[in-house]
């Protein structure tokens, strides 16, 4: 049995880079995948993101509306197996938990209790905790596996760091209480901790705060079946074993980073006699662990051979994660009682496989819905010929009338009037309103048809001009008042008036003019935009020329800098600053980027924050 861990920086490019969710899975050959900073938000969990043939997903997504932490972190675990709904493998879990207070439950809408051994916490703490999307938990009956994107706290970010720490010691008593009932605990993810001095690059300062990494280390020793750091176990004096490289520096060419993704284990093996001091779960059970280095990050038109690093070589800087994948390899790991995939499972979420109805419902909404059309239809009727009892020379009412009605969807109720069509009724599908429109009394035109482009003759045909009406010199159209314009007949059989067609003529002759003197002067202000375009890409040009010549060079290797902007709040932020252009590296490599830093002439900008 195999298990990964996998920072992947944002699902969504991941997958778009191999192709296909199906793609991105298979490449890691696991029979349990653990994602970190998946960046999606429960809303955008659709069946390409999320579903992949012969693989369980179980996803926890930011609840918080924080500013900047909407559809930030968030995880994901995928599982492979051969059945969902019955199966004895070890991979499909029994159960499975979003969060781990137990207040964000477990996807069978029972009422959310407090975990045991955090009832010392309030829920509004605990809520907190577990609002951006950082844990989920899978049941897989041998042991408990907590897939964990740990926080990021910055050395002088107060707030993030007793967040931090609240987060790990509410995690610390949820292990201790599943500890104590005899429960196994893998705990799997970027925990955000480089704990030793090992696990970091040597130039590189604290990477968290001194506390974390303590926190760390206790908790391979003091706690009462300890967690053993799985990689350690089985390398425990490799250095420059790294995980993680800081995108914007380049560090990753030069192996400069730092080991923050961990595999963890805590428990007791699975054999019948157990000697307490020479068997634990790891001594029995995992058979390797290691850092995939060489995990190809696929993308199209690579040839896939390049390797994220290669000892002793500078390689090309590939597009992905900025994080390696974990993976440890589990032996003698028998087959569990059959079971089905818990509710808590990415196919049972709406918006990925539908609301689903039953027949008797469908039926139900049906006959509701034609019983509401007939009575609407009689009393768009009744209501009609109470009206205009001329109109419909034949009722609307009979019963034979309404069962053809609702057969075809249209009735018209004629009369003897060879050019009114008094009663014509259009019925909309059955979840819509009946419209009823008298054939010569609408003034509206449905959006998106033919007959809502009307033409400059057909515009002058609507309305009844009076024969001693005519076009002003200035070439707009004079018309009489809206209450001296009488109904106009449409029919064929209605003749134009004599005048009309010289009115015609003459108005589109001022309107073609008119377009005519708009289109020049459309013509004139496109030369306008074109020469004002030039000149600005000109003097665009011009200061790119004076800020190239500005850029100094540095010291170690006499190369132009790179320019960049202080970000962080503070009395500098948004000033510029001048640094060495090439990749973050040891200070023993000439190769590496040779730390020279220059503040730019401008002042920075007004600190508002």
């Amino acid at each position: 049995m195999k298990i990964v861990t996998y920072n992947v920086n944002g699902l969504r490019p991941r997958i778009a880079q191999f192709g296909s969710l199906l793609k991105l899975l298979n490449s890691l050959d696991a029979d349990i995948i653990c994602f970190q900073e998946t960046k999606l938000r429960r809303q955008e969990l659709t069946a390409d993101l999320v579903m992949a043939e012969g693989y369980e997903s179980f996803f926890s997504c930011t609840r918080t509306s924080e500013r900047g932490r909407t559809g930030y972190s968030g995880v994901a675990t995928f599982c492979r197996v051969k059945s969902a709904f019955s199966s004895d493998e070890v991979a499909l879990p029994v159960a499975a938990e979003e969060g781990f207070t137990g207040l964000l439950g477990n996807g069978k809408g029972e009422l959310a209790v407090v975990a045991e051994g955090l009832e010392e916490f309030s829920k509004e703490e605990l809520l907190q905790v577990d609002g951006e999307g950082r844990c989920i938990i899978t049941d897989h009956h041998h042991f408990v596996l907590f897939n964990l994107y740990g926080p990021r706290a910055g050395g002088d970010d107060t707030e993030r760091i007793e967040f931090k720490l609240k987060f790990y010691e509410m995690l610390q008593k949820r292990w201790e209480s599943l500890l104590g009932q005899g429960r196994r605990v893998f705990v799997v993810g970027d925990l955000n901790i480089a704990p030793t001095c090992l696990d970091r690059c040597e130039a590189e300062p604290d990477f968290e705060n001194n506390q974390f990494r303590r926190w760390f280390r206790s908790m391979l020793v003091e706690n009462r079946g300890s967690f053993v750091d799985v990689f350690r176990e089985k390398h425990p004096n490799r250095r420059e074993a790294y995980t993680c490289w800081p995108q914007n520096t380049g560090a990753e060419e030069f192996n400069y980073g730092s080991r923050i993704d961990h595999i963890l284990c805590a428990g007791l093996c699975l054999h019948q006699e157990q000697d307490l001091e020479n068997h634990n779960f790891v001594t029995c059970h995992v058979k390797e662990c290691d850092i995939l280095t060489q995990f190809k990050r696929w993308k199209p038109g690579n040839s896939g051979n390049s390797l994220r690093w290669k000892e002793g070589q500078r390689s090309i800087k590939l597009e992905g994660s900025d994080h390696a994948p974990v993976y440890t390899s589990l032996l003698e790991i028998p087959n569990i009682c059959q079971h089905s995939t818990p509710r808590l499972s990415a196919r049972y979420i709406p918006m990925v496989r539908g609301l689903q109805q039953t027949l008797v419902s469908v039926l139900m909404k049906r006959k509701v819905s034609e019983q509401v059309d007939e009575n609407n239809i009689k009393e768009s009727c009744s209501k009609t010929e109470r009206s205009s009892p001329d109109q419909c020379g034949t009722p609307c009412s009979s019963s034979s009338q309404d069962s053809e009605f609702l057969s075809s969807r249209t009735t018209k109720c004629s009369s003897g009037f060879a050019n009114e069509a008094a009663c014509n009724t259009l019925v909309t599908s059955s979840n819509e309103h009946i419209k009823t429109i008298p054939g010569n009394r609408s003034k509206k035109k449905t959006k998106g048809t033919q007959l809502s482009q009307l033409s400059l003759r057909s515009f002058f045909q609507k309305s009844s001009i009076p024969s001693n009406s005519n076009c002003a010199d200035n070439g707009t159209d004079v018309l009489p008042s809206q209450t001296d314009i009488p109904e106009l007949n449409l029919s064929n059989e209605t003749p134009m008036p004599e005048n009309r067609s010289g009115i015609l003529d003459q108005c589109e002759l001022n309107s073609s003019a008119s377009i005519q003197n708009q289109d020049q002067d459309e013509v004139g202000a496109c030369f306008s935009r074109k020469e004002k375009n030039s000149l600005a890409l000109l003097e665009w040009q011009r200061v790119q020329q004076v800020m190239q010549n500005s850029i100094p060079l540095c010291k170690g290797h006499r190369e132009p800098c790179v320019a960049r902007v202080v970000k962080k709040q503070g009395p500098n932020f948004g000033r510029r600053f001048y640094v060495c252009a090439r990749a973050e590296g040891p200070a023993s490599n000439p190769e590496a980027n040779c730390n020279y830093f220059k503040w730019a002439a401008s002042k920075p900008r007004n600190n508002k924050g």
